[in-house]
């Protein structure tokens, strides 16, 4: 299986206790595959230490943080899609760059910037994962 990136949604879901969510993370995690959680997603999604199953999920991801080049490049992937979401656009890029899938919970803001990102993988929703 190709690589994962979290988005904000995907942390939120784990969060708040979504059996999609966890079930695909079970198996997600069976397989030895380490997602990517970009920096300032993680921004986005914690709120407290206590916040165990987000805890949980963090302590098996790969935290990707925004360095001087990738927010260059970021900037730049929002000029190209003429969006002003950086965190998305951040999202996008990296995975991109890491040839990985996004799991979000809203993809439309993140379609319109993977058209501008060759290289990304599939933009999977939380749907795609199952029932409830």
């Amino acid at each position: 299986m190709a690589g994962v990136t979290l988005d904000a949604g995907a942390l939120i879901a784990a969060s708040h206790d979504d059996r999609r969510f966890w079930v695909w993370w079970k198996w997600l995690t069976s397989k030895g595959v380490v997602a990517s959680v970009p920096s300032p997603v993680v921004a986005q999604a914690w709120r407290s230490p206590r916040d165990v199953r987000l805890s949980i999920v963090l302590g098996g991801c790969r935290e990707v943080p925004l360095d001087a080049s990738g927010s260059r490049r970021t900037g730049e992937l929002c000029a190209r899609a003429r969006s002003a979401d950086v965190v998305d656009a951040f999202v996008v890029r990296g995975a991109a760059d890491r040839k990985e899938d996004v799991l979000t919970s809203d993809p439309g803001d993140l379609h319109v910037l993977a058209a501008h990102a060759p290289g990304i993988g599939k933009i999977r929703t939380l749907d795609d994962l199952g029932p409830r």
